[in-house]
């Protein structure tokens, strides 16, 4: 019989993806009840969640997940009976730079949690209760040119954004094995689509093609990665949610590599079609630039076990899903200069007040 969440706990629920599984989650399930735990690093945007911020089954707390009394206040407040963890220091350059805060948030703020669900779920009055934790395919390193990562490939961090979701993962196994909690852990490969920050690879390449910028790309640009539309990747973690064993660990994958300089080049041709430039216009601005400390080769995801035992199956290529990215970033343009200009920082103060 599958889980039915009914009051859900989403931490990092205005960064990318966790606002882009809020968005979907509650399209989806009309009636459950989502609070969104933030704390606002300069990653998450509340204004991703516009559709949704007046909804009545929708809560934004701006807090800190190693902030255990106030974890524990919304645990008993909001009656919850799932919590899905995407709150995380995610960008593997700023790791290399402060790794400190990684360890903080990925690490500290992930035991604060689950010990705070542990206490609350062995004392509470739910029939039932699920703690999904968000990983990434990155935390398995770096694999040749054939092979993919299944769920019990070893765990292999090569920097320390990967060490410190690694770290988080066998925390989240540890309290499965030791408690008996119900945990369940999901590794994904790289997401794509709408409200993606533009420091990452295809929402940078679709901004500087637009200012004309130069377009870095690390070393040869043959890196190879896994690419997954961030709606099939919040489908995906709704059918874990719901369906998934607990204790247990799903990849979740596209079946779709590219390597680096393949998606760039794409990207620009795609651009120069729908901003009327001359093809190989945006190719010209393309910047080989010195390759990151630590840069994995090739990730590739195995999905065998999700789309096997829950049924789960990608449903956008990545030719209909970049097309409908750039389209979106290109109807979306004061989003993007909200979050170029800093000036989407200001919206929970309009939003929320100040106090």
């Amino acid at each position: 019989m599958q889980f039915r969440p009914t009051s859900i706990l989403v931490t990092g629920g205005a960064g990318f993806i966790g606002s882009n599984f809020i968005n979907c989650f509650m399209s989806r399930n009309p009636g459950c009840r989502v609070t969104n735990l933030d704390i606002l690093t300069y990653a998450g945007n509340l204004e991703n969640l516009r559709g949704v911020d007046k909804n009545p089954d929708y809560r934004f707390v701006r807090g800190d997940i190693c902030d255990a009394p106030l974890i524990a206040a919304l645990l008993v407040e909001e009656k919850i009976d799932a919590v899905v963890h995407f709150a995380a220091e995610s960008h593997v350059d700023r790791s290399i730079t402060g790794p400190e805060i990684f360890v903080k948030t990925n690490v500290l703020g992930t035991q604060v949690l689950l010990e705070e669900c542990r206490k609350y779920w062995q004392g509470s009055t739910v029939p039932d209760f699920r703690y999904l934790q968000i990983s990434t395919d990155e935390v398995y390193g770096s694999l040749g040119d054939t092979g993919f990562f299944t769920e019990d490939t070893p765990l292999a961090p090569n920097s320390p954004y990967s060490a410190s979701k690694t770290g988080a993962d066998l925390l989240v196994r540890a309290y499965h094995e030791t408690y008996g909690m119900p945990t369940l852990n999901t590794r994904c490969s790289n997401n794509y689509g709408p409200f993606h920050f533009p420091e990452k690879l295809i929402p940078l390449m679709i901004s500087n093609i637009v200012n004309k910028k130069p377009l870095p790309v690390y070393g040869d640009g043959l890196n190879v990665r896994d690419w997954l539309h961030v709606k099939d990747h919040s489908i995906a973690v709704e059918t874990v949610l719901k369906g998934g064993k607990p204790g247990a660990v799903y990849n979740i994958g596209g079946n779709n590599e590219w390597k680096n300089i393949d998606i760039v080049h794409l990207v620009c041709d795609l651009m120069d079609g729908s901003l009327g430039r001359p093809q190989g216009d945006s190719r010209s601005l393309i910047t080989f630039v010195k390759d990151r400390p630590g840069h994995d080769r090739r990730y590739a995801i195995d999905a065998a076990k999700i789309r096997r035992d829950l049924n789960w199956e990608p449903s956008y290529t990545f030719e209909s899903g970049i097309r409908e990215t750039i389209a979106w970033y290109l109807d979306n343009q004061e989003w993007v200069a909200h979050v170029t200009s800093g000036e989407y920082q200001k919206y929970y103060d309009t939003q929320y007040g100040t106090h």
